[in-house]
């Protein structure tokens, strides 16, 4: 292959990176307050439960936002559906600047949640459009890992930011990203059949597997019929609420266990989402390399499933120890592993749905797991208050994604593609 042949060949990348700077920016906008929960909380004299108020009022619209904002995407398509996500989460975060009571926080964090729901309905959607199954688990692994580039840039840039200029404009600054993103998705993307840009050899490329049946959008009263739905659904119930506990809950536990402050937990930081980083690549490549390797779909994804829920466990151990490091360390991995599980519970959605029900399968998926996280945020905020420990919370943690492997077997034995019927 020639060079120019190559580089044509490579238009499906450069959309995959405008994703990673949204997931990037997503995170971003997330993890800025449980940066300066400490701040905050002596500033405006904020409790455990009081702050765990305000990360339930954005697992709440997270949770109702997916699944509004699965069905919307579908319905607006992939441009549209996801500029409007991503305006609405950037004016949210910039409106934290003018809060100062848990209410007002609160109310912020509920219009953050709904716009960021749109974030990964939209990405997956727009994986199924432009890649084939064979690169979907790659692709999906790499725009997510620019959620663990964004939660580890954040603790290197807010603190700067928070010691110079004070901690609103933290929000202001970091939400304001969201909106130059937005100009350079409106010019920049379109369905491969509508890219001037794109090779017929890529083109032909992007839509080497075999047609599908349905070329619609499907109801969700259809969609929740099928057990490969709740497959998915169930998966993220039991797990998305580790991964908000990494998000929301580790500034503190660095804070309260180690006695780290702002600037002492950047580089703890730093590693944890880096090593989160690299499981979302590692997790999605591994089982695109089983798929090239000759193994089914459905070999390749639970196999990398399985090594992601078994590098999970050792954290159950990290609050136990005397070693900042190694802490650290353990965090890290789990992270990294619970990263590259779900950069293969994405992908599940799209090796076995239509496109034209992928955003409404990843939603109601990422809504269940949000109301997992709802009841999390509220069971640490309490475990902390009562107990002042995070030992039963990293017990949980380590041992959940086990179980929700065992149900997903149960519910999915075999991944392959679902009939949908929308008559």
């Amino acid at each position: 292959m020639s060079d120019s042949t190559g580089a044509m060949m490579q238009r499906r990348w450069s959309v995959c990176a405008l994703l990673f700077f949204a997931a990037t920016i997503n995170y971003m906008d997330r993890q800025v307050i449980a940066l300066l929960k400490p701040t905050l909380q002596t500033q405006l004299g904020w409790n455990e439960i009081g702050y765990s108020n305000v990360v339930l009022a954005f697992q709440i619209a997270y949770a109702a936002g997916l699944l509004l904002m699965g069905r919307t995407i579908d319905r607006l398509g992939t441009k549209r559906g996801f500029s409007l996500a991503v305006v609405v989460w950037s004016i949210a975060a910039m409106a934290h600047a003018g809060a100062r009571t848990v209410a007002q926080f609160a109310a912020a964090r509920f219009a953050l949640g709904l716009g960021e729901s749109g974030n990964f309905p939209a990405s997956i959607r727009t994986v199924a459009e432009w890649f084939p199954k064979k690169e979907r688990a790659l692709a999906t692994g790499i725009f997510n890992s620019g959620a663990n580039i964004g939660a580890l840039i954040t603790p290197l840039v807010v603190p700067w930011i928070t010691y110079r200029f004070g901690w609103p404009m933290a929000f202001v600054l970091t939400g304001g990203l969201g909106l130059v993103w937005v100009v350079v998705w409106w010019l920049r993307y379109k369905l491969p059949s509508q890219d001037s840009g794109l090779s017929a050899a890529e083109l032909e490329y992007i839509r080497s597997d075999p047609p599908e049946v349905v070329q619609r959008g499907v109801p969700l009263k259809v969609l929740v019929l099928h057990r490969q739905t709740w497959a998915i659904a169930v998966g993220r119930l039991l797990t998305d609420p580790i991964w908000y506990i990494y998000l929301f809950w580790v500034p503190d536990f660095l804070s309260r266990r180690f006695h780290l402050d702002l600037k002492a937990m950047a580089l703890p930081l730093f590693v944890v989402y880096s090593g989160a980083t690299v499981g979302s690549i590692c997790g999605g490549w591994t089982s695109s390399a089983l798929l090239k390797r000759g193994w089914t779909v459905n070999e390749s994804r639970k196999s990398a499933l399985l090594v992601c829920a078994v590098a999970v466990a050792p954290v159950m151990v990290a609050a136990y120890t005397e070693h900042v490091w190694v802490a650290v360390g353990l965090v890290a991995i789990a992270a990294g592993a619970h990263q590259g599980w779900s950069a293969n519970m994405y992908t599940l959605a799209s090796d076995m749905f239509p496109k034209t029900a992928v955003g409404s399968v990843v939603g109601l998926g990422s809504m269940v797991g949000a109301v997992g996280g709802m009841f999390a945020a509220k069971i640490v905020g309490y475990i902390l208050q009562w107990t002042g420990s995070y030992t039963s919370i990293f017990v949980i943690a380590g041992s959940a994604y086990l179980v929700a492997l065992a149900m997903v077997q149960g519910l999915a034995p075999r991944v392959e593609p679902v009939e949908v019927l929308t008559d």
